[in-house]
């Protein structure tokens, strides 16, 4: 057996079985052994049936003593009841509309069985319970039973069974270098699969999960470093200084901060030599990245190259357009717009004009990653809102040309201890300098049993002459209950605060164009209040707006919190950030209180990681290949230094051994994207 066989090759595994098998992402041995619990239940196992064992689940040796008759009850329910004797006591076991559960007992046999025990009237008696079968070991105090995810088709008992099966058949080799293994005091690879699955106590199970994190940890620096190195010794193309770059530089209406000109520069020197850039610009909300990149696709293009721009909004494509297209309006670029919303004659004759090298630049959506988008002459990706794409995705928009310099871009600070395990294969430069002019953000929080204070705060700004976002939340990324609460608030608002005053609403399941539309409104002031999903949270600068209102700001994390608040404070009035929030315990109002206290985004993103951790704020669940299985990069970040330095080590060694152990590490990720592999 080998692991990359299919699943069906396990016994018990039919088509319909490997069909829900499937759905779960389990194709194949591996897919099955790589499947962990997603929590474990513990068992007591008991020697003696007492009153102080209720309401817990129990397994227990026993006799049967008497099988009684099935009893019917008013409301047509059939009850089968077994007396049991383990010895000391007597208790009854009980099984609700399930009469052929008394054929698999014998009286006077001897069973293992489980269940919750509950106690009525001093009688013991335990509800439907499940016979174990095979005997458990005497001095077993307790048990450990994995629970895994599952779906329709597929029980836990199905999976508990055939990976016991699995482990049976099979032997798993080592692939960590023994000196590691010896060093961190590991267990080895067979052990901590074996007991992940199936762990005996609970020291043991925490040593398995150690050496799985390590060696995912490891391998995932691994793949990162090895990426990096290879960008870092690949032949790019070198790229001269444009002689109309200091023109457009004294083209703009303001001066760059020093941050954006330090920025800046270290661009230009990777785009000066002859090995592609990889490079991540960090930059609070309104700290000037998108003119950052403007000047150094600009450089490219004036060096006779085609660049790409991917945003993951329309909106925010669309705002990206028109500053480029107003940028170099005088330095002969030609600027195209390319979403998902474009028609489909234009889309066509903008693929053409790409592939025959007439635009220099084109913006765009994830329109830009099909398959009939090419290039004549591409220099360089530019991606915005990293984040928020899958590495897949911007490795699609990559590969459409050989050699390309990436820039990419994210207004979502990323504490400097997640940088290199977010973007390990790309220099990072900071922005860390907001242009002047850009005033503070006052931001409050108020009890929703107050909220009253804040919408009248609202009417009082847009009475002045301003206008304001009010954002509802999306409740598990659900956008049919995030459109429901917005029209249901917009009734309440119109109703209760702003009668005589327009306001709209604007979320996900509009239409590219009526979104559009609704945001032009608000741009020109004809909507004074716009209430909104999470679909504002970037690309709309509108400087009248000085209000920004989130409803359930306790659904938010900070660091989403901070971006809404970023909407405003973009023109020449005082500014504020309302957060309406259920205050229901401490950790809810230290939050908000954070928020209250500080604009510094990477002193948020901090505390956010600490309180909700890095996959609930960066979204590595759905970073595709790069999901962990077990780790979490902020509270594993111990286990991930160590692991990062061994794989720097094994990178550069010369040693023989260690050159093989890296080589198959690599050659297992080609065939795969689990980050633990087997030999």
């Amino acid at each position: 057996m080998d692991i990359y066989d299919n699943i069906t090759v396990l016994k018990g595994v039919g088509p319909k079985t490997a069909e829900s098998l499937n759905k779960l992402f389990i194709f194949t041995i591996m897919d099955l052994l790589l499947y962990f619990p997603r929590d474990y239940e513990i068992i007591s196992l008991c020697s003696d049936i007492k009153g102080d064992k209720t309401n817990q689940k129990v397994i227990v040796n026993c006799n049967v003593q008497r099988i009684e008759r099935d009893i019917r009850t008013k409301t047509g329910k059939v009850i089968t009841t077994i007396l049991f004797s383990n010895g000391k006591s007597f208790f009854k076991g009980k099984w609700f509309n399930q009469p052929y559960m008394k054929n698999n007992f014998k009286i006077n046999n001897t069973y293992t069985i489980s269940g919750k025990l509950e106690q009525f009237k001093g009688e013991l008696f335990i509800i439907n319970p499940k016979i174990i079968k095979g005997k458990l070991a005497n001095n077993t105090r307790q048990k450990i039973i994995p629970k895994y995810a599952l779906t329709s088709g597929i029980t836990n008992n199905t999976i508990i069974k055939l990976i016991f099966y699995l482990l049976r058949n099979i032997k798993i080799e080592e692939n960590l270098p023994k000196s590691l293994i010896y060093k961190y005091k590991l267990c080895d690879l067979d052990k901590a699969i074996r007991t992940i699955h199936n762990p005996v106590d609970f020291k043991e199970l925490n040593e398995a999960k150690r050496r799985l994190k390590f060696q995912e940890l490891f391998t995932y620096s691994l793949k990162i470093l090895m990426l990096k190195d290879k960008v870092l010794n690949n032949r790019g193309r070198a790229f001269k200084i444009a002689s109309d770059l200091v023109k457009l530089k004294d083209s703009l209406p303001y001066p760059l901060t020093k941050a954006q000109n330090k920025v800046i520069r270290e661009i230009l020197i990777d785009e000066k030599r002859e090995k592609t850039m990889g490079r991540l610009v960090q930059g609070d909300v309104g700290s000037g990245k998108t003119i950052v990149a403007l000047i150094s696709i600009f450089n490219v293009i004036k060096n006779g190259y085609q660049a790409v721009l991917m945003a993951p909004t329309e909106i925010l494509a669309k705002q990206h357009f028109l500053e480029a297209s107003n940028l170099f309006k005088d330095f002969d670029v030609n600027t195209k717009l390319l979403t998902g919303s474009t028609a489909k004659k234009e889309k066509e004759r903008i693929k053409d004009e790409l592939k025959n090298g007439e635009i220099d630049f084109v913006i765009g959506t994830h329109a830009l990653i099909e398959d009939d988008v090419e290039f004549k002459k591409l220099g360089i990706v530019v991606t915005d809102e990293q984040h928020r794409f899958g590495v897949m995705q911007r490795n699609k928009l990559t590969n459409k040309s050989k050699d390309v310099d990436t820039l990419v871009m994210t207004a979502t600070p990323i504490p400097r201890t997640l940088t290199l395990c977010l973007y390990g294969d790309l220099d990072v430069s900071i922005i860390d300098e907001l242009p002047p002019g850009r005033q503070k953000i006052e931001t409050y929080y108020v009890n929703k049993v107050n909220k009253d204070k804040a919408y009248n705060f609202v009417l009082s700004e847009v009475e002045k002459g301003r206008q304001a976002y009010v954002v509802c939340p999306l409740v598990q990324e659900n956008e049919t209950l995030g459109i429901t609460s917005a029209e249901e608030l917009f009734k309440e608002l119109k109703e209760k605060y702003f009668k005589n005053i327009c306001i709209k609403v604007l979320h996900g399941k509009m239409s590219p164009k009526e979104k559009e539309q609704v945001m032009e409104e608000f741009k020109e002031g004809l909507i004074k209040v716009l209430i909104s999903t999470t679909v504002i949270e970037v690309g709309i600068n509108v400087p009248n707006a000085t209000v920004m209102v989130v409803e359930n700001a306790e659904r938010f994390g900070l660091s989403q919190l901070h971006q809404l608040r970023g909407r405003v404070g973009r023109g020449k009035y005082k500014s504020y950030c309302i957060l309406i929030t259920d205050v229901k315990n401490d950790i809810i109002r230290r939050r908000m209180e954070i928020m209250e206290s500080s604009n510094d985004g990477f002193f948020i993103a901090e505390q956010d990681l600490k309180i909700r951790g890095g996959g609930e704020v960066f979204g590595f669940k759905q970073h595709g290949e790069d999901t962990f299985l077990l780790s979490d990069v902020v509270e594993d970040m111990g286990i991930f230094k160590f692991a990062n330095l061994e794989a720097k080590k094994l990178i550069i060694s010369k040693d023989e051994n260690d050159i093989k152990i890296k080589n198959q590490i690599l050659n297992k990720l080609k065939q795969t994207s689990k980050l633990i592999c087997f030999n």
